[in-house]
């Protein structure tokens, strides 16, 4: 299945190492959090009065986005489409690899990897396949001109380099 019968398929898509930091992440919920929330949520019970107790209040707040994380990530990866980039070709841009864009107004090139939507992460110049830069970029070779339309003006980029 390619990515785009992924993204018609309302799959979330990851690359494998979004997969793997998301089953950290469950595995820290359920084998940690948990736990420590409930021996919050039992010493809290221990000072009496639950309905001025704020202790109390703070725990089962806790416990509640705990427990709605934990059902969001293993929905998220039950129903995830994972991109294995080992086998990914570096002819195209594709979900998974850095694509090295130069802008053309500035000269400066950087460097961003496209990945699905639930792991973008801008600051760590991560970018989602659905984005307006990562749209525009998805299947480009190298030596294609890209011109990305925001809001306020357009943004011209050559892509320079992709790799893994």
């Amino acid at each position: 299945m390619d990515i785009q019968e992924a993204y018609d398929n309302n799959e979330t898509i990851l690359t494998k190492t979004g997969f793997e930091k998301l089953k950290d992440e469950l595995d820290h919920l359920v084998s940690v959090k948990r736990k420590e929330v409930a021996a919050r949520l039992k010493e809290a019970k221990s000072f009496g009065d639950l309905s001025e107790n704020s202790e109390y209040e703070d725990a089962k707040n806790e416990q509640a986005f705990v427990e709605g994380r934990i059902r969001e990530i293993k929905h998220v990866m039950m129903h995830a489409h994972i991109v294995d980039t080992k086998q990914a070709k570096t002819d195209s841009v594709t979900v998974g690899l850095t694509a090295t864009l130069k802008d053309l107004e500035t000269g400066k090139s950087h460097d961003f990897k496209l990945v699905g939507s639930y792991e973008a992460d801008p600051d760590l110049l991560q970018i989602s396949h659905e984005s307006p830069v990562g749209k525009a970029i998805m299947d480009k070779k190298v030596g294609d001109i890209v011109v990305i339309e925001l809001p306020h003006g357009a943004l011209r980029y050559k892509v320079e380099k992709i790799s893994k």
